[in-house]
């Protein structure tokens, strides 16, 4: 079932080009999943995106932000959010029915494109979309304020960086990865999933990989991607926004708010890989190939029409005025990214 374009594409802005995690996350994100990926895998994402180098995730992997701002791809740009309505530092939570609007959101796009990459049906340019999509979204909804409403995913939040003026949002999504790596290219990333990847299978986060497949299940996306999401929600009222957002407005972040910060962005880029490759791996094969209890029909797929849209009844007044704003606001993130 084809998405369908929202009504309010009129509010969109269309001045910057952005990408959750910056072109370094995402390819980084790309790169640790090629190296999880089952041969069969390896050989359906290769085929599908006629692509046989060695970066063949990487190499698609910010392209769903290049396509939002085309014209035929307008319609995806709310797509790569979802505006938790919660009250961080307080609450955070995630609630699909509450916080998924009319248009569409993360989690109903990673349901809807799973679905279609599958699809036999359709044809070999409208799965490899999909494919791409997916590669995409896995990235995105592990960056903690692309799963959080308050000032419009941090978007509004002025700071600085390293003398830099910017958003909170921004340095989520860039400058904070490449401080740490030195640099946004196919090489950085491809030298920092050596590392993350070495993390996973041997290092830091070898006890915590069998936690961070929990939830998934091919047959459910929905309640899969909102696994994940909820992960890296909960990071707002942890890392991003302890204290609220009175004390990082206008704020110089590098010192001790970049200290604290960076482990969550080197954990939630490498979870997003490892994800993603297990998330793949269901597709084409029906099991994580990671872990020998997470094994689903492939072949059972759910009707996406079920979950492309949401309404908005039974939200609160505050909610539906953050509705509001976020749509006046358009769905691109407040500052310049990089593309290679």
């Amino acid at each position: 079932m084809a998405v369908t374009k929202p009504t309010l594409l009129s509010l969109l802005s269309l001045t910057s080009s952005v990408t959750a995690w910056g072109t370094l996350g995402h390819d980084t994100v790309a790169f640790i999943a090629q190296n999880f990926l089952a041969p069969e895998t390896t050989t359906f994402a290769k085929g599908l995106l006629n692509d046989t180098s060695s970066a063949y995730l990487a190499n698609v992997a910010t392209w769903a932000d290049s396509y939002r701002y085309t014209a035929e791809g307008t319609f995806s740009a709310p797509l790569h959010y979802i505006d938790a309505l919660d009250e961080p530092p307080t609450s955070c939570n995630i609630d699909f029915d509450r916080d998924c609007p009319e248009e569409g959101c993360i989690v109903s796009a990673i349901a809807n494109y799973t679905t279609r990459v599958q699809d036999t049906t359709l044809s070999v340019v409208e799965r490899q979309k999909a494919l791409k999509w997916v590669i995409h979204f896995l990235g995105d909804i592990h960056q903690p304020l692309h799963v959080e409403n308050l000032a419009i995913g941090g978007n509004t939040i002025d700071v600085t960086f390293n003398g830099t003026s910017t958003n909170l949002h921004h340095i989520w999504d860039s400058n904070m990865a490449e401080k740490l790596i030195g640099g946004y290219s196919l090489s950085d990333a491809e030298e920092w999933s050596t590392s993350l990847v070495a993390d996973i299978k041997t290092g830091k986060y070898a006890t915590q990989t069998s936690t961070w497949l929990s939830g998934i299940n091919i047959n459910d996306s929905i309640s899969s991607a909102v696994v994940w999401a909820t992960d890296a929600n909960s990071y707002v009222c942890t890392t991003v926004l302890p204290e609220g957002e009175d004390a990082v407005q206008g704020q110089e972040l590098q010192g001790a708010y970049y200290d604290a910060a960076i482990p969550v962005v080197q954990v939630q880029v490498a979870k997003a890989g490892y994800r993603l490759a297990a998330w793949l791996n269901l597709i084409v094969t029906g099991s994580t190939g990671l872990e020998s209890s997470s094994k689903y029909n492939k072949n059972k797929m759910a009707v996406p029409g079920a979950y492309v849209k949401r309404g908005e009844t039974g939200l609160e007044d505050w909610m539906l005025e953050a509705r509001r704003v976020r749509r006046a606001f358009g769905w691109n993130c407040g500052a310049e990214g990089h593309a290679h």
